[in-house]
């Protein structure tokens, strides 16, 4: 416990620092290894709040994952309940989840998951609020399901900052950053078209314990990304938002529209007291997922089967997925629906897919 409270104590100590050091360039040096240094001092702070976590971490399961994150009622459990065969405690009053909670949401044949988490606190990045059960299920998700009380809709903001303090960014584009570690070579910077300096970036690896090595940075990027990215704590994961609680509003149409625009994510109103748009929310969740679902027909008239598919999909990859041997032999494909002109068209093993398809593959003998 003693051991917990120093490093509970020194990370407050560097974070006092950060907040109160002057940004210029006289300081860049000094707030890179302040940085890299709260970094390392988080990661030790996390492994001793670990133990005493509650709930559990749920693993991947189906064609494809999504997390429910939000306040605590906010309205997950009653949406989860909709979408999904799960049965979680509802209430009028906060945290009624106090677990991971599972269910699987059936759309278009695709089995997708859906993780309704405990409602998110202020510094749950750090672990607190059982921090670390969300921000660890949000890590391996392929989507991140925002779900806002309409009449606290400012909230998004801090959710997607809880996630982007813990390296979870939100509907951004991964920056291209490139580290060969060469062992006994002096540190080189080649390439740095971000808005760090060059000090502050050489600075941040020699705090990460990094003194070698060659490093290209070819998109910008602040000191906190560059850090998570160094340290493989990034993610980049696509994100849309639930505003919930639409029965309480007048003018939902026009806030969903606002938050859309400011949080750069799409914004869908629902209630889940009166069912509403949850069908346009299902359809949504299916899209933001990236996965397609496209029908094999072995033969002329026989019975498709559904295969589920990561984005894009080519023909030679739908092949890979069923026997690689399968793959080896193919020879191309004929396709009925939306990413051909007409039914039955021969393609090769690199025409992408689009859902709904319906394929016969065309294998050598």
């Amino acid at each position: 416990m003693q051991e917990k409270g120093e490093k509970e104590e020194k990370l407050r100590s560097l974070e006092e620092e950060l907040s109160t050091t002057k940004k210029n360039k006289a300081t860049n040096k000094h707030l890179g290894i302040l940085r890299a240094k709260i970094s390392k001092a988080k990661k030790e702070a996390q492994k001793g709040r670990k133990s005493g976590s509650y709930g559990f971490f749920a693993r991947k399961a189906g064609d494809a994952t999504v997390v429910l994150v939000g306040f605590p009622s906010a309205g997950k459990s009653s949406l989860i309940n909709l979408i999904t065969n799960a049965e979680s405690k509802t209430a009028a009053y906060a945290f009624t989840t106090t677990s991971v909670v599972q269910g699987t949401m059936l759309y278009r044949d695709a089995h997708i998951q859906v993780l309704d988490l405990p409602g998110i606190l202020e510094e749950a990045h750090a672990g607190y609020g059982m921090g670390s059960t969300v921000i660890g299920q949000a890590r391996e998700a392929d989507l991140v399901l925002f779900v806002v009380d309409i009449n606290q809709q400012n909230g998004i903001f801090h959710l997607i900052r809880e996630m982007a303090e813990a390296g979870i960014y939100i509907n951004k584009r991964e920056p291209d950053v490139r580290y060969s570690n060469a062992i006994n070579t002096p540190f080189k910077i080649t390439v740095n078209r971000s808005r760090l300096a060059n000090d502050s970036v050489k600075e941040i690896f020699n705090g990460l314990g990094i003194y070698s090595g060659d490093v290209s940075i070819y998109d910008d990027l602040s000191e906190d990304e560059l850090i998570n990215i160094i340290t493989e704590k990034a993610r980049y994961k696509r994100g849309i938002i639930a505003l919930n609680k639409v029965d309480t509003s007048d003018d939902h149409a026009q806030k969903a529209e606002q938050v859309s625009r400011e949080a750069k994510a799409e914004t869908i109103p629902v209630s889940a007291i009166t069912s509403y748009n949850i069908e346009l929310l299902k359809e949504k969740i299916y899209e933001g997922c990236g996965i397609i679902r496209v029908y094999i027909r072995p033969r002329e008239n026989a019975k498709p089967a559904p295969v589920t598919l990561r984005q894009p999909a080519t023909v030679e990859s739908l092949a890979k997925r069923i026997h690689t041997k399968m793959a080896e032999r193919l020879k191309g494909a004929l396709v009925t629906g939306k990413s051909t002109k007409f039914a039955n068209q021969r393609v090769g093993g690199k025409h992408i897919l689009k859902d709904g398809d319906i394929v016969i593959l065309v294998i050598e003998k």
